[in-house]
């Protein structure tokens, strides 16, 4: 039993030698980013993420390991890469506005998302309107906020703020004075071309 045991020590050690990775450690891809301080790979497993595995992303080649309670990801062998723009879903009476970018979004590959384009609409725009909301992957933990310009009128220019939520909506609101009741109002994508998802 002794040789039996001795044996199999002795493969297991040279396996780790040949891989240049410790028994029982393995790399996986992240397929989500979870809220709760957990990455799920593509290959199924749940992994903590300890202190070395900072700013997850989707793609993101890690280096995991069985422990007491489950798995655990110790941090990121190679980043994910950059993903292309995606179209954005624009909310009822807004549509891309000639001559700009159409609006979406990609996802950075560093922890971090981009948004890109404008969008516009004519009439009346209401403090809080929602003028997209973004799929789950490209959410901020917490609410991010900009400035951007939403209408001009005879050479005066009315701001307010572009604010994406953790539930994916993008709204305008907090304006600079009453916005005029016609003409066009505009949601400008590209100011927030960089934001921290985590």
């Amino acid at each position: 039993m002794r040789i039996g045991q001795e044996m199999a020590a002795a493969v297991q050690a040279q396996a780790a030698i040949a891989t240049d990775t410790p028994v029982g450690m393995r790399q996986a891809t992240v397929a989500t980013v979870g809220t709760d301080g957990t990455v799920t790979t593509v290959e199924g497993f749940v992994a903590r993420r300890l202190a070395t595995y900072t700013g997850p992303a989707v793609g993101d080649l890690v280096l995991i390991s069985p422990g007491p309670g489950g798995w655990y990801a110790h941090g990121r062998m190679a980043a994910a890469s950059a993903g292309g723009w995606v179209p954005l879903t624009l909310a009822s009476g807004w549509s891309a506005t000639a001559g700009y970018y159409t609006p979406a979004y990609r996802l950075n590959g560093d922890g971090t998302a981009s948004l890109s384009g404008m969008a516009s609409m004519s009439g009346t725009l209401a403090a809080g309107a929602v003028v997209t909301t973004l799929p789950a992957e490209a959410r901020p933990a917490n609410r991010v906020r900009v400035t951007v310009q939403v209408a001009a009128a005879s050479g005066t220019g009315y701001y307010g703020v572009m604010t994406i939520n953790p539930d994916g909506t993008v709204t305008l609101g907090d304006y600079s004075a009453a916005l005029p009741g016609t003409g066009s109002k505009y949601a400008e994508y590209d100011v927030l071309s960089h934001y921290r998802l985590t």
